[in-house]
């Protein structure tokens, strides 16, 4: 009897095997992308013009409508007291590793940070932390207390002073209680008292115009950052321009790159590890049959150990593939192509020598020991990665996102003399008379 997953396998003997593998790209690219014509797109606008005309008012209508919960604007902000109480009652063990996983981070991102490099100072250049910032949680399938580790860590390493966290309130009415817990950790950091963190349940498209354009309660932003679903990627599109943003950062997608040698079962759960996310991009590319053969009965095995086993099928129907290719150039290219978010290399001594063939993608894991979920908690590096293509030209979140460059230009009046002909010459050139004369009037005597 065929099984729903059966379908997900695309080979080389297939006629249509370069449409399959066009329509997997594709169907990731529409999972993180609206087009114009998408009646979402609409959807999306309205919703932003309303909270930009209607402020607190649009905000509470659609936390409300979109996460079941009826707020004031007053309950929007969530009390230092709540963020303790949250932090007294997280499991000591579990409080031991969230402390370690923001040690590893802290230490990953001031190893990175081009702001306080002897090397990076220039007197041309000089770098600012981004004054406040804001960044999104998600919470509405799973609380992610990582994700405040993996955003609000960086942007504390590079100096920025204020720093909002927004979060659906989909847990009993509020965040959930281990996010908050890692909140309060933070804002109690000796390392950086300095820093000011502000916590709001609100999530969402209304919470990212919210930290846009201001509301009477809630301070605008100079730049949003975090992970989310395609409605609050989106909407980070929108608003880029009146704020920055980091990158399109989801949904969460894992491309494998698996030979002979690589485990079928570990695969499996990797695999699965990324369609749970639901929606979540789930593919292997790889030049072995037998393996593809194995990895897909794998799949069929796991899923049913798993809780949401319907959702997690029908994600990898969607977004998912086991392709097999010829040979292992082609996998490469089409790995470039398909610029991944988690990129995994799972084929033995090969695995790092395919790993410098790699340039797009947001993160690579080498080996079999290196899924996922080691970046996602633990590594160092964000787990804040571009999606949906995006790697061609986006990075993965880090300390640098969090300053901006200033060029600081300075001549005397003998450097400026050296260079005033040429100057002059080149504005002529253009036809800019005015900036011609505002050398040549310096150089009268």
């Amino acid at each position: 009897m065929p099984h729903e997953l059966d379908n997900i396998l695309i080979s080389p003997s297939q006629p249509d095997f370069v449409e399959r593998c066009t329509k997997i790209r594709a169907g990731v690219f529409s999972a993180t992308h609206f087009d114009g014509k998408d009646e979402r797109e609409e959807q999306l606008d309205a919703i932003l013009n309303d909270v930009g005309q209607r402020d607190d008012e649009a905000v509470a209508e659609y936390t409300e409508k979109f996460d079941g919960v009826k707020l004031t604007p007053e309950q929007f902000c969530v009390s230092n007291e709540d963020l303790e109480k949250a932090h007294k009652e997280i499991n000591s063990e579990l409080l031991k590793s969230i402390r370690q996983a923001i040690k590893n981070v802290k230490k990953y991102q001031k190893e990175i940070f081009v702001g306080n490099k002897k090397e990076n100072q220039h007197p041309g250049i000089k770098y600012t932390p981004i004054k406040r910032v804001g960044i999104c949680v998600p919470g509405a399938s799973a609380p992610l207390p990582s994700t405040v580790i993996m955003t609000v860590v960086p942007a504390m390493v590079a100096g920025v002073k204020e720093i909002v966290v927004v979060s659906p309130p989909r847990y009993k009415g509020n965040i959930h209680p281990v996010t908050l817990a890692v909140c309060y950790e933070l804002s109690i950091d000796k390392d950086y008292q300095n820093c000011q963190i502000e916590v709001y349940r609100i999530g969402g498209v209304q919470a990212v115009m919210a930290l846009a354009r201001g509301t009477k309660t809630i301070r605008n932003v100079d730049k949003i950052v975090g992970p989310g679903n395609a409605w609050v990627q989106n909407a980070k599109k929108k608003v880029l321009g009146l704020v920055g943003i980091d990158s399109i950062a989801g949904p969460s997608e894992v491309l494998i790159i698996a030979n002979k040698k690589a485990n079928p079962a570990w695969v499996a759960a990797d695999m699965l590890s990324q369609a749970e996310h639901a929606p979540g991009s789930a593919v292997v590319f790889t030049d072995s049959q037998e393996l593809a053969n194995k990895v897909l009965a794998e799949l069929k095995k796991q899923v049913k150990q798993l809780d949401r086993v319907e959702e997690i099928i029908k994600c990898l129907e969607n977004f998912g593939g086991i392709v097999v290719f010829d040979d292992m150039k082609d996998i490469i290219d089409h790995a470039n192509v398909f610029a991944t978010e988690h990129l995994e290399i799972q084929c033995g001594e090969e695995s790092k020598k395919i790993a410098e063939q790699i340039y797009n993608a947001g993160a690579i894991f080498i080996g079999d020991y290196s899924p996922v979920a080691v970046g996602d908690y633990w590594a160092g590096p964000s787990h804040t990665l571009p999606t949906g293509t995006s790697a061609r030209f986006f990075s993965a979140l880090s300390a640098n996102d969090f300053i901006k460059s200033t060029s600081i230009i300075e001549y005397d009046k003998k450097k400026l003399a050296e260079s005033a002909e040429d100057i002059i010459r080149l504005a002529e050139a253009e036809g800019l008379d005015a900036h011609a004369k505002s050398i040549r009037i310096r150089q009268q005597k």
